[in-house]
C-alpha cells in the first residue's frame, strides 16, 4: 500500500524516472510569460524562431511540425499522414512502447506484422531490432505490400536502443520503398539523433524528456519523401494534417491555438542545447550513463539491455534479484528519500526499476540518485554489494581529470 506524504519533506525532488524530467529554472522562467497573441508580429517571430531551431536538434533540413500533444499524438500523427486503410507496416517489438505504437497501428485500421523475439515473455525485449530480419522480410515482399518500417529508437521501457542507421541500410539493401518512421520521444535531444544522414522519413518527438519542458508538445521531422505520401494518404486527418500545419508554418504561424507558453519554453530549451554543443549533450548523457552501469555491476546487479553496444544513454533498467519485488523497492525509496525511480512496464512490472540520467542532469545530481538506490536496497534488504556510489564517483572523477588534463 502507498503512503502518501503528511508533511512537505525539505529539499527538491529527486525525479529520477527517464521521463518527464525535471524543468531547468531558466525554462520555467521562460514560460512564466503572459499569453500573447498567437496571430500577432510578437507571436510570428518566436514562431519563426523554435521552427528553425527544433531542425537543429533533430539534424534536418527538412520541415519539423510542432503539435499541441503528448508523443501518442505525434505516433498517430505519423502514421494517418502517411498512409492509407488497409497498409500493411513493419515494426519491431522491442518494449512497451513499441507495442502501444502496434496496437495504435491496428485501431487506425492498419495491418501492422510484428517482428517479435524468438522469446514470448519478457526475454524478447532485452534487444534491440535485428537488421537482418527486416532486411529479409523487405526482400521477400515482391510486391511492396509493406509501406512502412516503424522503429522505436530508444526504447523507455527497456533502456535499449536500436541502430537506425542499420535499418536505413536494411531498407536499401533490399531495394524496398517503404517509408522510415522512428520514436525518438526518450532519445531527442540526449543521444546522438540524426534525421537527414540516417535517411528517416518522418521522426516523431516529445517535449518532455531530453529537451527538458513539460509534457505537452510533439514533433513530426518530415522527409521531402514523407511529404509526397502525405498527398496520396487517405487515413483520416482533420487536427493532425501536416498540409495545414506547413501551409501556416511557412510564416511562422500555426492552422489552430498552439502551446503560446511552452513554445516560449522550447525556444529557451533550443537555446540551451545550442549553448552546452549538441556533441556535448550527448557526450554528457554517455558518461553519465556509463556511471550509473558501473554503480549497477558494483552492486552485484543485472542490466536489462543484453547487448552493451545496445545500452540506451538515457536510461538504465536494473533487473531485480529473484523473488524482491522492485515497486516495494521503490516505494521504499520515495518515502524516504523522496525520489522517483521507474516502474516496470507491462511484462517486467515488479522485475525491473528504471533509473533515468536525461535531460537537465550533472555529475552531481546523479550521484544524488544512485545514493538513493544504494541506500534502497540496505532499507528494502535487497541482496546487493555496497559500493556502487563510490564505483560511480570513481569513474566520473576520472573522466574530469581527463577533462582538465586534456
Amino acid at each position: 500500500m502507498t503512503h502518501l506524504h503528511t508533511h512537505r519533506p525539505a529539499g527538491r525532488h529527486f525525479l529520477n524516472i527517464p521521463g518527464p524530467t525535471p524543468v531547468p529554472e531558466r525554462i520555467l522562467r521562460a514560460i512564466d510569460h503572459q499569453v500573447i497573441d498567437h496571430r500577432g508580429p510578437e507571436f510570428q517571430t518566436l514562431g519563426l524562431t523554435v521552427l528553425a531551431g527544433i531542425k537543429e536538434v533533430f539534424q534536418t533540413a527538412h520541415p519539423v511540425i510542432i503539435y499541441p500533444a503528448s508523443g501518442t499524438g505525434a505516433w498517430e500523427a505519423a502514421l494517418v499522414n502517411t498512409l492509407s486503410a488497409g497498409d500493411t507496416v513493419l515494426m519491431a517489438e522491442t518494449g512497451h512502447f513499441a507495442a502501444l505504437w502496434h496496437k495504435m497501428a491496428m485501431k487506425l485500421g492498419l495491418k501492422p506484422e510484428f517482428i517479435s523475439s524468438e522469446y514470448s515473455d519478457w526475454r524478447g525485449w532485452r534487444n534491440g531490432v535485428d537488421a537482418d530480419r527486416i532486411e529479409a522480410r523487405l526482400r521477400a515482399d515482391q510486391t511492396h505490400a509493406i509501406k512502412a518500417v516503424c522503429i522505436v529508437h530508444s526504447e523507455t521501457s527497456t533502456g535499449v536502443t536500436s541502430s537506425i542507421g542499420a535499418v536505413r541500410q536494411a531498407i536499401d539493401a533490399a531495394k524496398h520503398p517503404a517509408l522510415l518512421i522512428v520514436d525518438t520521444i526518450s532519445s531527442l535531444g540526449s543521444i546522438d539523433y540524426r534525421h537527414d544522414q540516417w535517411g528517416v522519413d518522418v521522426t516523431v518527438g516529445g517535449s518532455q524528456k531530453g529537451l527538458m519542458l513539460p509534457p505537452g508538445l510533439s514533433f513530426n521531422a518530415l522527409s521531402p519523401k514523407a511529404i509526397a505520401a502525405s498527398k496520396t494518404s487517405t487515413l483520416p486527418k482533420a487536427f493532425w494534417s501536416w498540409q495545414e500545419m506547413l501551409d501556416a508554418n511557412k510564416t511562422g504561424f500555426f492552422p489552430y491555438t498552439p502551446a503560446t507558453n511552452l513554445l516560449f519554453g522550447l525556444r529557451e530549451a533550443i537555446a540551451m542545447l545550442k549553448e552546452e554543443g549538441l556533441a556535448n549533450v550527448f557526450a554528457r548523457h554517455n558518461r553519465l550513463a556509463e556511471a550509473t552501469r558501473r554503480a549497477v555491476r558494483a552492486w552485484g546487479l543485472e542490466i536489462f539491455c543484453a547487448d552493451p553496444a545496445e545500452y540506451s544513454s538515457v536510461l538504465t533498467t536494473v533487473m531485480m534479484p529473484a523473488d524482491h519485488d522492485a515497486d516495494h523497492l521503490r516505494e521504499i525509496i520515495l518515502n524516504n528519500f523522496d525520489m522517483s525511480l521507474g516502474m516496470g512496464l507491462a511484462k517486467l512490472k515488479g522485475k525491473v526499476f528504471r533509473i533515468g540520467h536525461l535531460g537537465d542532469i550533472n555529475d552531481l545530481t546523479l550521484l544524488g540518485a544512485l545514493a538513493g538506490v544504494e541506500m534502497g536496497f540496505e532499507l528494502a534488504g535487497v541482496p546487493h554489494q555496497r559500493g556502487g556510489v563510490n564505483a560511480a564517483m570513481q569513474y566520473l572523477s576520472t573522466c574530469a581529470k581527463s577533462k582538465t588534463t586534456a
